[in-house]
């Protein structure tokens, strides 16, 4: 069996990665037919899967505490500094806004019954319990990701087998290759982890042998969760009654039942990636900014807070899909690029000795570049109307 830390090691990476985005993946994936949606799944799942390894083998071959805008600096220059500070700034405060928004909404669905109150009243509620945490330091969020990502998954196997009753199998059964790039954003977005990679290696400070085994359970996991959470709402819902935000919908065919261990488990995957968002924002404000801890850490949660009132406020039609979808393809898009260049500089200059090394395969590199860019410019295309998706 795992010891303790490398458990909560995989429980922040899972925490990291599984959050809003999962929620709208059923919705994509019916659109685009589930087949396709499901192929997609798992190619850009194996792909960031890929990209974890790469930057944990950057973290062991660097001297120091950084976060992924200090490996750009030192590998790169000031110009992979800046692009990686700005994919990281908007990838990291677009997920935490997004989190804030839907747990808002969740929240209010779930208590507002029994305790009153709004969305927006929740939503900073919500905000204020995570902050604290942030604040708190590593110690408490390696202890609060343990238990929240069990529940996490149990709660999706939950979903899982009160849905095998409901399952139409003419839902599960599209395969439209033209629609391969519809999903791309918004699972994308689902899978960006990066940031949390530099923490685990804080988090395994005298382990650092076991980095490697921590990123393939911490990335195998959430394809597994991603396949069957989409698998139970699509196959449940159709592209008929999908929504955005896919618990609804689920909720509407099977009932109140569904509804709330459907919220439940959007309020703790969100819950999860939250924390460990969070958590690398005030990193990179600490280790490649130097600001102090009480300064990153109230950069990194007051902002999104802000901002998540701002929209709340508005209010923006289909302002949750719109922020994953846009922040998947521009964040996703230029960290994946970026690692992949401080990975050839990082082999070639790194300052230690890596406790594990990938073989050196600049196609697989070069593949990985083309399917960002691809993606990034459909994506881009369809946001500003010149494809119709």
């Amino acid at each position: 069996m795992p010891k303790k830390e490398v458990l909560e090691a995989i429980a922040t990476l899972v925490g990291f990665i599984i959050g809003a985005g999962i929620l709208g993946i059923p919705f994509v994936v019916a659109h685009a037919g589930f087949l396709t949606g499901l192929i997609d799944i798992i190619v850009i799942g194996l792909a960031i899967w890929l990209l974890n390894l790469y930057i944990g083998e950057i973290v062991l071959r660097t001297e120091g505490s950084h976060q992924l805008s200090g490996y750009a600096h030192i590998y790169l220059g000031k110009w992979g500094r800046r692009a990686m500070t700005f994919g990281m700034v908007f990838g990291l405060y677009g997920a935490l806004i997004a989190y804030i928004v839907k747990e808002g909404e969740f929240l209010s669905v779930l208590l507002s019954p029994y305790l009153g109150g709004n969305p927006l009243l929740y939503s900073i509620v919500f905000c204020a319990i995570g902050s604290y945490i942030v604040f708190s330091g590593l110690k408490a969020i390696e202890k609060s990701e343990l238990f929240m990502v069990a529940l996490v998954i149990l709660v999706v196997l939950l979903i899982t087998l009160i849905s095998i009753p409901y399952i139409q199998v003419k839902n599960l059964s599209g395969f439209e290759p033209k629609n391969f790039l519809v999903p791309f954003g918004v699972i994308l977005f689902a899978y960006i982890g990066m940031g949390a990679i530099p923490e685990l290696g804080e988090e395994l400070k005298g382990r650092k042998s076991q980095l490697k085994k921590v990123i393939h359970w911490g990335s195998a996991i959430p394809m597994v969760v991603y396949i069957l959470f989409a698998l139970a709402v699509v196959g449940v819902t159709g592209i008929e009654n999908a929504t955005d935000g896919a618990i609804i919908g689920l909720g509407n065919v099977i009932g109140p039942s569904m509804l709330t261990f459907g919220i439940l488990f959007g309020i703790l995957a969100m819950a999860t990636s939250f924390i460990a968002v969070g958590t690398a924002l005030k990193e990179m404000y600490c280790f490649d900014y130097s600001c102090s801890s009480r300064l990153g850490s109230s950069l990194s949660c007051i902002i999104p807070l802000a901002l998540a009132i701002v929209i709340i406020l508005a209010p923006i039609e289909n302002a949750f899909f719109r922020i994953i979808e846009v922040t998947g393809i521009v964040s996703g898009g230029i960290m994946g690029i970026l690692i992949i260049a401080i990975r050839w500089k990082a082999v070639k200059n790194g300052t230690r000795e890596p406790e594990y090394s990938l073989k050196q395969h600049r196609f697989i590199g070069t593949a990985l570049m083309l399917m960002f860019i691809v993606g990034m410019t459909y994506e881009l295309l369809k946001i500003f109307g010149w494809i119709l998706s």
